[in-house]
């Protein structure tokens, strides 16, 4: 653990509001269009309706890239291939900002397809090989196998012949994965999913840490903070990373599930396992920061939040304890084509930052779509705020005009 002793904490200058840093990566045209999409997706009643459409498209296969890509597609995704997302790092890394690679394709079912993501997953690897640019890959367990096999052993249920050698499957590309992840050198986030299958995700990531972090680390496991066991989880996963003579890795975010969660736990008549409220969930949050940067030898940590207040919390705590902003076991992280404002300032400010750039084609990645603009709905002042920001650098351009 790191002991700190400062009599008076210096009092951080870091600032989001500083919009010219924020869209310094945009041109005028750009900035309108952001503003446009904002407002868009500022409305749930359009949202809602936009997702009926766009579902109904999906299904009778009409064309709608036509309308996707020039539009939401372009503000959240950085392309269809790993090739096209070549330009999103390339402007990304003028600003000291890093890229995740992100294969967003999601609602497979099959073998071959769990085959050809895991193909794709290992491309983004591969790119990131000696590529100081891309400092993490991602992946979601049920993005290489079916959900029910993973519901079914966390459920400690028997399986049948055929689905022990389908779970085994599932195993092998895990492993594959965070095997070419440590070769290449590219640490590999491996996201956190429902609560009803994350206890199998929980221990094929932990057997992976324990193989494969040895002297770095390179395998990421996700830990939800919107759920009231995982700080108590974050604390019980460092102590036996220690006993096991293993560095930890771990990306901490809030959470993506609540609805679904707590509307499971009804239905079934189990205690919900999301916290009572946003400032338990807040206040979990941080603590789980505070204690990663007090053990900063044993764990490599990514704070992937939207939050300007964990954001500052965080720098503030690298500070108290006499890191560096450039420390590489303590970065920022946020969704790319949102919250700019927070990445790009940080990154400004010294401190490292990557943003996830989710890729793949239009039609495959139109549940994570949805998904942004979704939340972008409903995440109380999120919206707002993007807006509010926008339309204050349209503002300062505009006066530098004269």
């Amino acid at each position: 653990m790191v002991h700190v002793y400062i009599c008076e904490p210096k009092k951080m200058n870091l600032s989001f509001e500083n919009t010219a840093a924020a869209f310094g990566h945009k041109n005028k045209a750009q900035l309108r269009k952001a503003y446009l999409l904002f407002r868009l997706v500022a409305s749930p009643a359009l949202v809602k309706v936009g997702k009926i459409f766009l579902n109904i498209a999906l299904k009778l296969r009409i064309p709608i890239a036509w309308a996707i890509k020039p539009t939401i597609f372009q503000q959240f995704c950085g392309g269809e291939t790993i090739q096209d997302c070549a330009g999103t790092t390339k402007i990304l890394d003028q600003f000291g900002i890093g890229t995740i690679l992100d294969y967003s394709v999601e609602g497979k079912s099959t073998d071959a397809d769990f085959d050809a993501t895991c193909t794709e997953i290992l491309e983004t690897i591969q790119t990131g090989n000696d590529n100081e640019h891309i400092p993490f890959c991602v992946f979601k367990v049920t993005g290489i196998g079916r959900f029910s096999i993973l519901q079914k052993v966390n459920e400690k249920k028997s399986l049948t012949e055929l689905e022990q050698s389908e779970y085994d499957r599932i195993h092998y590309r895990i492993d594959r994965i965070c095997a070419a992840a440590a070769e290449a050198k590219t640490p590999v986030f491996i996201d956190a999913e429902e609560s009803w299958i994350q206890d199998t995700i929980d221990a094929l990531v932990e057997e992976m840490m324990e193989k494969y972090n040895l002297g770095n680390v390179w395998v990421y496991n996700t830990v939800q903070l919107y759920r009231h066991d995982r700080l108590d989880y974050l604390k019980k996963l460092h102590l036996e990373s220690k006993e096991k003579k293993y560095l930890l890795g771990v990306k901490l975010v809030r959470g993506a599930y609540m609805e679904k969660e707590r509307a499971r736990a009804q239905e079934k008549g189990y205690p919900s396992p999301i916290q009572p409220d946003k400032a338990s969930s807040d206040r979990d949050y941080d603590a789980a920061l505070k204690y990663c940067v007090e053990n900063v030898e044993d764990i490599s940590t990514v704070a992937g939040t939207h939050n300007e207040a964990s954001s500052k919390y965080l720098a503030q705590l690298i500070q108290d304890a006499g890191l560096q902003p450039s420390d590489g076991r303590l970065y920022f992280a946020q969704l790319y084509g949102m919250s700019d404002h927070i990445s790009f300032n940080l990154s400004a400010a010294g401190y490292k930052v990557a943003k996830y750039v989710p890729y793949g084609p239009i039609r495959e990645v139109m549940p994570y779509l949805l998904r942004r603009a979704e939340e972008n709905t409903s995440v109380k002042g999120q919206t707002s705020r993007e807006l509010s920001l926008i339309l204050q650098e349209m503002g300062r351009r505009k006066m530098e005009d004269f």
